[in-house]
Order: C-alpha cells, then sequence, then structure tokens
C-alpha cells in the first residue's frame, strides 16, 4: 500500500527492509510515545522512503527516534526555537527543513519545520498527501 503510493508519485523511490513489530516497539519506549498510525503501516511496509536526489522523504525508524530524542531534549535548541515537544519528525526536504505529525492534539495532517525562520506550516493533509506532494514534484520547497 505506502510502496504503491510512492512509486505512482515518483518511480524511482527507493525502499528499505521492512521494521518489524520489536523495533517498532522499542522505538516507542524510547521515544515515551506512539508513533502514529500511519507512520507505523509504513515502516511496517519499508524502513523509510527514499525520494529525488538521494533524500530520506521518509527517515528510517532508528533517525526518526535518534532526530527526535535530540530536538526533545537539546538544551541549545531552547534557545533558539519554539517547543519541539508537540511535533514527531519523520523526514525532510534536504535542505534542512522537516516534516512532522503534531501530537498534541493528535492529528493526521503533516507540517513543515523551516530552519531558518522556526515557522511550522501546514504542508500535508496526512502522509499519503504528503507522499504524493513531496515525492511527485522532485523541488525541494514543494510546500512553499
Amino acid at each position: 500500500m505506502w510502496k504503491e503510493a510512492a512509486s505512482r508519485a515518483y518511480a524511482d523511490a527507493g525502499f528499505r527492509t521492512s521494521a518489524d513489530a520489536a523495533a517498532l516497539a522499542a522505538a516507542e519506549q524510547r521515544l515515551g510515545r506512539s508513533l502514529p498510525r500511519e507512520l507505523t503501516g509504513l515502516l511496517q511496509e519499508t524502513d523509510g522512503i527514499v525520494g529525488h536526489y538521494g533524500v530520506d522523504t521518509v527517515w528510517p525508524l532508528q533517525q526518526i527516534v535518534e532526530q527526535n530524542l535530540r530536538f526533545w531534549s537539546d538544551d541549545s535548541y531552547a534557545d533558539l526555537y519554539m517547543p519541539f515537544d508537540v511535533l514527531l519528525f519523520f523526514g525532510d526536504n534536504g535542505g534542512g527543513d522537516q516534516f512532522a505529525f503534531v501530537q498534541t492534539p493528535p492529528r493526521p495532517d503533516i507540517f513543515v519545520w523551516d530552519h531558518e525562520t522556526d515557522s511550522r506550516s501546514w504542508a500535508a493533509g496526512d502522509l499519503r498527501d504528503y507522499l504524493g506532494r513531496s515525492l511527485a514534484d522532485g523541488d525541494d520547497d514543494w510546500y512553499r
């Protein structure tokens, strides 16, 4: 299902070996929260999606965990940016902007965090919409 959606948007999308249930459970344990259902389903099918120019449109599970733990705990970010604790990052555009689910309140929408302005803007209605938009265009600023 997820591989099909990605391949429809970009025929050359790259896929990895799926994440198993134990890895997903361990990731949620480390994060201290559940992953969004859509993201879990995608990771069970492929542990990330590589788009245009080798960009990780959806990060591998380990990168999702590491990046979010860093964003949530790095004290130097508190002086530079609004809090990240309501976001769950899962991919990027290759130029520094990153994509996330809002987890408080939980919603299916995908938002983009602009690393230069610290703005957070709506990018897609859900994960399927995000894949369609981000993979179809090939432009790293497709969401603007």
